[in-house]
């Protein structure tokens, strides 16, 4: 295991999405800030784009936590290759409900907006994430904009999150970007949050000692473009082929080296 070459209690880099492992570099400080905003604010609509591997559906997890920890109701839900039906279920679900899977579409929607309107009187904000709207069809866009369409009055307390990537949005149905109230924009990273987050990393696996020299550091940012997804891949690549070539730290050759292989 590559991990006791390196003196790793545990893979630094693992690709699972853990809000503990969460690293707010200064563009996903500005997104859960400007997530906050739309809550705060009670916007019905905002809209959170950025490339793929940004750091998208992580974000979403970590500010459905805290808005959950601070006693909002939050309900998340991917739309990659789901039903219409299935999204309204996963809501009902997720704000504590029990549909039966054999319940018709208006039924669970009539559930829904029931919890809205007791959310409403109990002045509590209530916050929908959706992921991957940008491959979701039009029959659950036309949901998420009725959803959005709910309740405009102003004592209104649903606000409604959707993560894409850039070039899927400008298909999505033209409702939905006429109910935006505000576009968050995720970023590469510069290089010096991509060494930031990668030493980071190994410090919290372990290691106090610098791993990648700066030449490494810099031909990882180059080829990752700072896309958060492809920093930790190459990285984790990148100590592995350290490891098995009984190396004491790793240089831009390495880095170069598994790029290669991916590519």
């Amino acid at each position: 295991m590559y991990q006791t070459h390196w003196g790793l209690r545990e893979s630094p880099f693992r690709g699972q999405i853990d809000p503990d492992m969460f690293y707010e570099s200064p563009t996903h400080e500005e997104a859960l800030s400007r997530l906050h905003f739309i809550v705060e604010q009670h916007y019905r609509l905002g809209m959170l784009i950025g490339p793929p591997g940004s750091g998208k559906s992580l974000l979403l997890e970590v500010f459905a936590e805290q808005m959950r920890r601070s006693g909002r109701p939050t309900a998340t839900a991917s739309l990659l290759e789901v039903e219409p039906k299935e999204v309204l279920w996963q809501l009902a679900v997720g704000f504590g409900l029990n549909p039966a899977t054999s319940w018709s579409t208006s039924a669970i929607w009539r559930m829904l907006t029931d919890r809205f309107l007791e959310y409403r009187y109990q002045r509590l904000e209530a916050v929908v994430l959706f992921d991957d709207v940008d491959q979701s069809d039009g029959a659950v866009q036309r949901h998420i904009a009725r959803l959005a369409r709910f309740d405009s009055s102003p004592e209104a307390r649903l606000s409604v999150v959707l993560a894409g990537r850039n070039e899927g949005m400008s298909r999505l149905d033209e409702s939905l970007s006429e109910l935006t109230d505000l576009r968050i924009e995720v970023e590469a990273w510069r290089r010096n949050e991509t060494e930031t987050f990668v030493n980071r990393r190994l410090n919290r696996a372990g290691r106090q000692a610098p791993i990648f020299t700066p030449p490494a550091m810099d031909r990882l940012q180059e080829i990752s473009h700072g896309i958060p997804r492809r920093v930790s891949q190459l990285a984790e690549l990148a100590l592995l082929a350290g490891a098995g070539r009984n190396l004491q730290q790793i240089d831009a050759s390495v880095v170069n080296g598994v790029y290669q292989e991916l590519v």
